[in-house]
């Protein structure tokens, strides 16, 4: 028989699940799927819910053998609203691993990277934020080659983590859950990687080589990565009559495409939009403080320690210890 997942990465999307789904996959005690983004559980998100059958879910799995940990990594089943419920279904003693960051630089991200994977057809970040209320009544919906659950692109939804954070406790408990902030991340990826490790119960002996991974991809023209994604049948009559094989012209389109990306910081959010976000976000990053027993203030420009410039850890008990009590 197939074994199941164990425990859960379930998001949110930019905060660093790409790299610790890679480092954990490298690990010889745990056993991860090559997909990354394993869109089973969620099914209120149906676009990406649909995807996935039964038998190829199990399939992904088919190769576990004798490893300690099985793992899956489902970056929105942290925003879905059903997919907590959901995995404690059908696997009430997994353990769930929650990766948050600071939900200004997190949407920013998401935009960054829905523009490149051609999701987001609004370039500006600004104006994808303005657009998000006609969005939610399904209107300016991006007609892009890969859809989406249109929930996807209510990019404050997304980062308003407080809310996500409690159907995990309520579904699982605290002490199935281990949470990780990118700014720690950051500073010491050997360090929190070492705690996923131990939540995890397995040898922490290994030692894992960490590059850096996912850097940020920026489209040179959004105009040709629309013709190379969706060219026009004119276009593509074109390219038949001057490159006949099917191959060739596939390589010449691969080629031409990774051109098109670059491989560098993305530019400053403008200061209005960051302030104008800080001020949207804090009441829920005060909540979320108040769920983890640490002070996130910071992320919205409040509560900043300026002699060391971290962000204070108090030592009240969390709601997660109480509930754990």
């Amino acid at each position: 028989m197939t074994r199941q997942p164990d425990f859960f990465l379930v998001g949110a999307p930019k905060c660093g699940t790409t790299a610790m789904h890679a480092y954990l996959r490298l690990y010889p005690e745990i056993f991860m799927p090559r997909a990354k983004e394993i869109h089973y559980y969620g099914s209120d998100l149906s676009n990406l819910a649909s995807q996935l059958t039964d038998e190829r879910h199990a399939a992904l799995f088919a190769d576990v053998k004798s490893r300690r940990r099985v793992g899956e990594t489902c970056i929105w089943a942290l925003y879905s609203r059903l997919a907590a419920a959901e995995i404690r279904r059908d696997l009430p003693h997994a353990k769930i691993i929650v990766m948050l960051r600071n939900p200004v630089e997190m949407v920013y991200a998401l935009h960054s990277e829905f523009v490149y994977q051609w999701v987001e057809d609004i370039a500006s970040f600004p104006r994808a934020l303005a657009a998000e209320e006609d969005r939610k009544q399904g209107r300016r919906l991006p007609k892009s080659a890969y859809p989406v659950p249109p929930e996807v692109l209510f990019y404050r939804d997304v980062a308003k983590y407080a809310v996500q954070v409690e159907r995990y406790l309520d579904a699982f408990g605290p002490e199935q859950m281990h949470v990780i902030i990118y700014d720690d991340l950051k500073k010491d990826s050997q360090g929190v990687y070492r705690a996923v490790i131990e939540f995890l119960e397995v040898d922490a002996g290994h030692r894992v080589e960490m590059p850096v991974i996912n850097p940020n991809k920026r489209i040179r023209s959004v105009r040709l990565r629309k013709l190379l994604h969706r060219p026009p049948a004119t276009l593509q009559r074109f390219c038949k009559t001057i490159i006949p094989s099917d191959a060739a012209r596939r390589r010449w389109f691969e080629r031409l495409d990774g051109w098109n990306v670059g491989f560098r910081p993305r530019p400053p959010m403008g200061e209005k939009v960051h302030r104008r976000l800080q001020a949207e976000f804090a009441p829920d990053v005060e909540r979320l403080s108040r769920l983890l027993g640490r002070d996130l203030m910071p992320w919205v420009g409040q509560g900043v320690d300026r002699t060391t410039g971290k962000m204070p850890v108090p030592h009240n008990p969390s709601n997660m210890e109480r509930r754990a009590a």
